[in-house]
């Protein structure tokens, strides 16, 4: 069961709140609409209810806020919208990237996809989705975790009867075995037809809660709507004639030229028309609500005491959990598209075209050479990229949000941020070492085996290279996470080399007294535990590259952006 006490929103600008102490109960085993003209609250009543939404008020699910269970997705399924997915991800990728989320097989992908008709459709990318297929799509990500509760905002908008009625009959499968849904609609004729009990709101309070035979009993009834230019005149010679032969008909002017009479036909109307030379321009039998009864108006001022006594707890915007298998969503999430590929191999042919040009020049250094760095460019075409992918990784999670629960916030746990740093180091090193190997092997069979050999102290300049690369991924990707934009994560990946690395060369300019060479042997020696002594060299060799220009500027603005990171999400989390 679904309870809904006191959700009221943050009042707006100028007006009241859009949703204000709405209270009802959804049960389980039923569909219920929560039926309401445009702007009567009725999506902002979801997002209180997923504590997307600023207010107050607290919903319950099976007796439990949804803050307070361990895994939401098992427990609340949601639809806001269109389906939040990366547009060339294919609808199966989608799917499986939310199965590592939710925390089920990567099969449950494919048997959703025949549930709700995509069976065959499951490499089509999301940005050629019809709208009913998005809807199909948007409802299987709903019920990836086999959820209890079902919230739907306007699921059926924009559907054609068949696909409606598809909809419809899948949800009443839900409930049927035992599950609650509860959906949104401006449709009064589909509100009676497919639910089992309708809540009426306007103006962001209840007006009405009855089932779905007393809801059509009471509010649809059979009606002519007129259309013409003479409504009061009309209206007027209707009522009088109703008098005089003792009827019971209700004219309800509807705006503009529309009138809507109730207890009377189409052929009554039209001999009054015609008797009286009123000019009609549409005369139709339709079924339709009796107007809604209104919320009573609260008068502005002090709010009364007693309302004051039983104001609900506050409620505000929570980020929603981060998914239970990270570093299985993160993989998911960069091989789903072809972005990481197109990257891997432009940075490819880009070092190999810049390494022969270096090599042709002459001059250059074999670690350059082969790194395809050229004195003139700030960062090599392998640390660019491996920045780039580090962006992406945060970049596209704000973008297309497929971890929120609507369009809100991206989650910030720490689980989610190690799985992006640690997919985004081995994407890093991988290019690196592609791009070494692909240098190599183009100025070999260009130039001779001369021009490319190998090094003697390769192993210190592969660390070099290697923390270079990692170090350019890392912070792109979280400079894109504390601005939550990718182009923020490119510029902290190039204000590096730009303004980091000159501010640095800057502060060790001056002259220096000190040193600290010898630090590994006096380490040694406050250490509770000895290490082998081939340590010592590793150690020395750390130092050397933390005491590089680009290297302490990395440093630097690698726990910057850490500390900016955690410092944030800190923030989101002290709101709860």
């Amino acid at each position: 069961m679904l309870q809904a006490i006191g959700l009221t929103s943050t009042p707006r600008q100028d007006l009241g709140p859009a949703v204000d102490d709405l209270t009802f109960e959804a049960g389980s085993g039923q569909v219920t609409a929560l039926l309401g003209t445009p702007g009567s609250g009725k999506t902002t009543a979801l997002r209180l209810m997923l504590e997307l939404e600023p207010g107050r008020g607290v919903t319950c699910f099976r007796g439990r806020p949804l803050h307070r269970i361990a895994h939401p997705a098992r427990e609340v399924g949601t639809l806001l919208g269109d389906v939040p997915g990366h547009p060339a991800r294919t609808a199966r990728s989608q799917l499986r990237m939310l199965c590592a989320a939710a925390g089920v097989p990567a099969s449950r992908a494919d048997d959703l996809l025949e549930v709700v008709g995509l069976a065959g459709l499951g490499g089509q990318r999301l940005g050629t989705l019809s709208l009913g297929m998005d809807r199909r799509l948007g409802l299987a990500a709903a019920l990836l975790a086999d959820p209890h509760t079902l919230l739907l905002d306007a699921p059926s908008e924009g559907l054609s009867p068949r696909e409606n009625s598809w909809l419809h009959g899948l949800l009443r499968g839900h409930a049927a075995h035992g599950g609650t849904v509860l959906y949104t609609t401006r449709d009064p004729k589909e509100a009676a037809r497919t639910a089992d009990r309708v809540l009426t709101i306007d103006a962001g309070r209840l007006v009405a809660d009855q089932d779905a035979a007393e809801f059509a009993r009471t509010r649809l009834r059979p009606r002519v709507a007129v259309r013409t230019p003479h409504t009061t005149r009309l209206a007027a010679l209707i009522g009088r004639e109703a008098r005089e032969t003792r009827r019971s008909v209700e004219v309800v002017a509807e705006g503009g030229s529309l009138l809507s009479v109730y207890g009377s036909s189409c052929a009554e109307i039209g001999d009054t028309a015609f008797r009286h030379s009123v000019l009609i321009h549409q005369l139709a039998d339709e079924t339709g609500p009796t107007p809604a009864p209104r919320a009573p108006e609260v008068p502005a001022g002090p709010t009364p005491a007693i309302r004051a006594e039983s104001v609900a707890p506050p409620l505000v915007r929570r980020p929603a959990r981060g998914p239970l298998r990270p570093v299985r969503y993160e993989l998911r999430r960069l091989l789903g598209v072809r972005t990481a590929p197109l990257v891997g191999a432009a940075v490819l042919l880009a070092s190999a075209v810049i390494s022969v040009l270096l090599a042709r020049t002459g001059g250059t250094p074999l670690p350059r050479l082969l790194a395809a760095w050229p004195r003139y460019l700030p960062l090599p075409p392998a640390a660019f990229g491996a920045g780039l992918l580090g962006a992406l990784a945060f970049g596209d999670e704000f973008r297309y949000p497929a971890l929120a629960a609507g369009r809100g916030t991206v989650p910030r746990r720490l689980g989610l941020l190690a799985a992006k740093l640690a997919v985004s180091a081995g994407a890093a090193l991988l290019m690196a070492a592609l791009v070494v190997v692909t240098d190599a092997q183009v100025l070999r069979l260009l130039y001779g085996g001369d021009l490319a050999h190998v090094p003697p102290d390769w192993e210190a300049l592969s660390v070099s290279w290697g923390a270079l690369v990692v170090g350019c991924a890392w912070a792109g990707l979280l400079a894109a996470g504390v601005f939550r934009s990718t182009s923020a994560g490119l510029a902290a990946v190039l204000a590096v080399p730009v303004l980091v690395v000159p501010l640095v060369q800057k502060m060790f300019a001056g002259p220096s007294t000190l040193a600290v060479a010898g630090l590994p042997g006096r380490l040694r020696d406050f250490a509770w535990i000895s290490w082998p002594y081939q340590t010592d060299r590793w150690l020395a060799g750390l130092l050397r590259l933390v005491a590089q220009p680009v290297g302490a500027a990395l440093a630097l603005s690698l726990s910057g952006l850490l500390c900016a990171y955690l410092l944030t999400g800190l923030r989101g989390r002290a709101r709860w």
